[in-house]
């Protein structure tokens, strides 16, 4: 069977990345690109490096032109995708890669999103630990996806396993992040430009105001724990895309160094793209970038009596598109790894 596709946010990064995955999909038709102000402009111009692409014209995003589908993808700031959720409602399978339908809590969306309130979808991260089990299986019967915030879930995947296992202790996390700027669209912004953060690292929304701690705390919970608490400070770095998180929290008192890392490799031992690497061995962001993978070195401190998580994600892939896709497949009964790449591109 082949599943007819809109994609709106078409002519931004993350439109961009899942028309990308997307193309080398068998089960899959892209008939309709949706856009805002580019509405009407052929989509190769605003996506050239989409050459199998090039007979598309993005058109208006509208509940009717994107009706009519069996798949929906709205990669739309946050704040405008949940506009659509009731025109949809027809659409067999809608997945949003904004923030619209990710919180669960109505004060936690006041507080660091602010506007209207739209109910929580399946969050679309298959390989979080939810409950004890993996959150594939909620995908699995999913009809409303939520992709999940590409820092968020880089360090709920850094830690969840930890929590699961009672080795770590939630209450006290600290997590500093160097992200690429693409995580923060494509839209014209001063603090973007390539003459500002050429040369440059920049911390942003520190001292506990990124709108991604929420998702966090909400994953963290999911996970198992009673309290989290958290540290969070993403630094922009000059590189288009990926994540390099480096997450801590202390060890649970009497637990040994064994323990801790089986957590992570019972965890992660059977998944396709959420690797732990051997004792000793750390990711750097370009062995993942244009993959779907989450690469995981752990390192114990006993000095500091904290365990360190450093996580490798490309922000635009797994952060993103690659988990959407991810999470279609599982919705749609295909094999989860459909179109979507193990490897990176290097150099």
């Amino acid at each position: 069977m082949t599943y007819s596709v809109a994609v709106s946010g078409a002519s931004g990064y993350a439109g961009g990345e899942i028309l990308r995955l997307l193309a080398s999909h068998p089960d899959i038709e892209i008939r309709t690109v949706t856009a805002h102000s580019n509405a009407g402009q052929p989509l190769i111009q605003h996506q050239p490096h989409l050459r199998s692409l090039a007979h598309l014209t993005l058109q208006d995003t509208t509940p009717n032109i994107l009706a009519g589908h069996d798949i929906v993808f709205l990669a739309l700031p946050h704040g405008q995708s949940g506009q659509y959720t009731v025109a949809l409602g027809d659409v067999p399978l809608v997945i949003d890669a904004g923030a619209d339908h990710r919180l669960t809590s109505r004060d936690s969306w006041d507080a660091f999103y602010g506007g209207d309130f739209h109910e929580p979808w399946a969050y679309g991260v298959p390989e979080l630990l939810v409950d004890g089990a993996k959150q594939r299986e909620t995908l699995r019967s999913a009809s409303r996806i939520a992709a999940p915030g590409c820092n968020a879930s880089t360090v709920s995947l850094s830690l969840a396993p930890g929590i699961a296992a009672g080795v770590i202790d939630p209450s006290d996390i600290v997590a500093v992040l160097a992200v690429g700027p693409s995580g923060a669209g494509k839209s014209l912004k001063t603090n973007l430009l390539a003459s500002e953060i050429l040369g440059s690292a920049n911390p942003y929304a520190v001292g506990g105001t990124h709108r991604h701690i929420p998702e966090i705390q909400q994953a963290l919970s999911a996970a198992g724990a009673d309290e989290v608490r958290i540290s969070f400070t993403p630094v922009l770095v000059p590189m288009a895309r990926g994540i390099l998180a480096t997450c801590t929290a202390p060890i649970i008192e009497g637990v040994t160094d064994a323990e801790i890392r089986a957590a992570w490799e019972s965890a992660y031992g059977d998944e396709t793209f959420v690797q732990l690497l051997p004792e000793g061995q750390f990711p750097r962001t370009a062995d993942v970038i244009g993959a779907n993978t989450a690469l995981i070195g752990l390192a114990i401190d006993r000095a500091a009596n904290r365990v360190t998580v450093v996580t490798a994600v490309d922000n635009l892939v797994k952060g993103t598109a690659g988990a959407a896709i991810q999470s279609m497949n599982l919705a749609l009964g295909l094999p989860e790894d459909r179109a979507l790449s193990l490897n990176g591109v290097a150099p």
